[in-house]
């Protein structure tokens, strides 16, 4: 009965990689299964009765309902012009210094990536605003395409975003139910805020790491990420009214998460009312863009939580299969203990999120690995934070990731794929050497949390 749960993971995949919708394909796969299994004598349907009772929980979650307004504060700030004032104004400030441009492109993407949290929203937008105008001002093509494709992988670690608002309350289930498994009846939890603040260190450390490669690389390469000439820097008040609201504003909401002030749900409803006050200030606000930024929402909001749905069903045929027992035999039986389990892990979600995005990987095999990692002694913030790492490495690693797809989606044709995959190796080598640090140096994640939170 076992290796049926390992064929309906597999079968599952196959109809992912056919290119049928992720939410049905989990749904009516996970529900064919049950049928064959049920009539073979393997599975009682019984496990199915608990499905309402688990669609009924996941709507009376209130923490998901950070998600929308989220997506809202992001999509706002993107089709206000805000994020492309910002830009431009920061390309001018800097594009005097060799990669100027470069180094803006990295600093705004990491807030635009914070607040959107979505990768394909985020190097879609960077792809239109800034390769055309790197590309003209002579930077190198695979450069600038490597550039926008791992500022945009930025939105799974960087907070407050969309990704670890998902992992976080995935997380906390699975260590609720790792500790519920020992026999704890009185189990510690695990917030959102918790990953938020655990994000924030190992966020900003590769925000810098990607800063300092651009730096060397133009002082060895200045032909291909050349400096603008003098004398373009933009007035102090422009660049101060560009940068200054969306910067506050994404502080704010972090700010109060992080001082206790507000949970992560409450500090997403005052980013998404902030967002529309700054459009309406900046006069970019209008019935027809507010229908816009809505529909847009409404169209993330929906997805999300019509994989949530179908990945409901996997997770109770997959157990009602006895897969959770057949992982969890698999992980201990490992050699090396949580470490090995750790190892196998992380390199299989690498793997699959080549073909699933981060939302089937923390709704379908977070629950599945998450309570056997836990329940051997590991911190939840750190492996929430390994995970929302390794992802993002996933995302930009040529040939599949999905970053990749994503630019050469809005790239000129001029544009080769193979300089595209040149461009963001440097990259994924980068995060390769965070998530080493992040294995080797736990407390890089812990720290902050710990202190903080004490």
């Amino acid at each position: 009965m076992e290796w049926l749960a390992l064929g309906l993971f597999a079968a599952v995949c196959a109809a992912l990689l056919l290119g049928y919708p992720v939410a049905f394909t989990l749904g009516g796969v996970s529900l064919l299964f049950a049928l064959v299994a049920s009539a073979l004598g393997h599975f009682d349907m019984a496990f199915l009765h608990a499905l309402p009772n688990r669609l009924y929980g996941n709507m009376a979650n209130t923490t998901l309902i950070a998600v929308p307004l989220f997506v809202f504060m992001g999509v706002m700030l993107e089709k206000t012009r805000l994020a492309e004032a910002l830009l431009e104004n920061m390309a001018r400030l800097c594009g005097t210094l060799r990669g100027g441009l470069g180094l803006s492109v990295v600093l705004v993407g990491a807030l635009l990536a914070a607040s959107t949290g979505i990768v394909g929203a985020t190097v879609v937008t960077m792809g239109l605003m800034s390769l055309p105008t790197m590309l003209r001002k002579g930077y190198s093509p695979a450069l600038a395409a490597g550039t926008i494709c791992a500022t945009g992988t930025l939105g799974q670690i960087i907070p407050p975003s969309i990704a670890l608002v998902l992992l976080g309350d995935t997380l906390s289930a699975a260590y609720q139910q790792a500790q519920l498994n020992q026999g704890i009846f009185r189990p510690e939890t695990v917030s959102i805020g918790d990953l938020f603040i655990g994000a924030l260190l190992p966020g900003l450390l590769l925000v810098a790491l990607y800063v300092a490669y651009l730096w060397v690389y133009a002082r060895l390469f200045p032909t291909r990420a050349p400096a603008e000439p003098a004398g373009s820097r933009p007035p102090l008040k422009a660049l101060a009214g560009a940068l200054l609201p969306p910067v506050v504003l994404i502080a704010a909401v972090l700010g109060s998460i992080i001082a206790g002030a507000a949970t992560p749900t409450e500090a997403a409803g005052v980013g998404a009312l902030g967002a529309t006050l700054l459009a309406a200030i900046k006069g970019e606000l209008s019935l027809r863009r507010l229908r816009e930024v809505a529909e847009s929402t409404l169209e993330v909001t929906a997805m999300v939580f019509m994989i949530l749905v179908g990945a409901a069903v996997f997770s109770l045929v997959f157990r009602g299969l006895g897969g959770e027992e057949l992982v969890a035999e698999l992980l201990t039986g490992l050699p090396g203990g949580a470490a090995g389990a750790v190892a196998v892990v992380m390199l299989a979600v690498f793997l699959l999120g080549f073909i699933l995005d981060f939302i089937e990987i923390t709704f379908v095999v977070v629950p599945i690995v998450g309570p056997v990692l836990l329940a051997m002694g590991l911190d939840p913030v750190w492996l929430g934070v390994m995970l929302a790492v390794n992802l993002q490495t996933s995302f930009l690693t040529p040939p599949f990731g999905f970053a990749l797809f994503y630019l050469r989606g809005v790239a000129p044709p001029e544009l080769a794929t193979a300089a595209i995959y040149r461009g963001v190796i440097p990259f994924v080598a980068i995060q390769l050497a965070l998530l080493a640090i992040l294995a080797l140096w736990p407390a890089l994640a812990t720290w902050l949390p710990d202190l903080l939170l004490s």
